[in-house]
């Protein structure tokens, strides 16, 4: 004769068991303490600093963590500002890569930290300063908005702009400092201005 164990047998046996071995801790007495030392291995660092993320034009914010001999240690997602709130794209979270090498504390080799200046016609590029980038740049804007002046359209209608010249605002730009960086490009005469947050 087969005996045969129904599904109210079979949980009122399961249900004892649980309760049981649930309950049988209870009267083992006091637990021992833990004796292992927690280390805590992530990087340290000294100093904060929020940021912008450079790639695309949304904007979103972060916040470097630094270490005392300057090395970005840690980045992530700045969780008060206004557009990511803490979130990070793919090419936001490798942030940290164009600072760093391979590893954390070492200087990414392929990032340039001078100047290189190709010489009109010339094949090889040159080291410079940043003196004579910045002279170099301020005078061939100089040259070419007094070649391209243009003071009349043709209506006769007082102009006094430059159509040789544009300028595309970089995604990191904020609203106060495209305000004041239109402020100069119009100053210039420029009427090609654009903004990559628009584009």
């Amino acid at each position: 004769m087969k005996s045969q164990i129904t599904r109210r047998d079979f949980l009122k046996v399961s249900g004892g068991v649980t309760g049981v071995l649930a309950t049988a801790g209870l009267f083992r007495g006091a637990l021992k303490p833990l004796e292992a030392k927690i280390t805590d291995e992530r990087p340290r660092w000294v100093k904060e600093t929020s940021t912008i993320c450079p790639y695309d034009a949304s904007g979103c914010g972060f916040i470097c963590y630094t270490d005392a001999a300057g090395n970005l240690s840690n980045l992530e997602g700045d969780p008060d500002h206004p557009i990511n709130r803490g979130g990070a794209c793919s090419k936001g979270a490798a942030l940290a890569q164009v600072h760093n090498g391979p590893e954390i504390g070492t200087v990414n080799e392929r990032r340039l930290s001078k100047v290189l200046y190709r010489a009109p016609g010339a094949s090889d590029w040159e080291e410079k300063s940043w003196d004579f980038a910045l002279d170099k740049i301020a005078r061939n804007i100089k040259d070419t908005r007094d070649a391209s002046w243009v003071e009349r359209n043709s209506k006769g209608n007082l102009v006094n702009r430059t159509e040789t010249i544009a300028s595309v605002g970089g995604t990191a730009h904020d609203n106060e400092e495209c305000y004041l960086l239109v402020k100069m490009l119009r100053a210039l005469g420029l009427v090609y201005i654009e903004h990559q947050a628009r584009i």
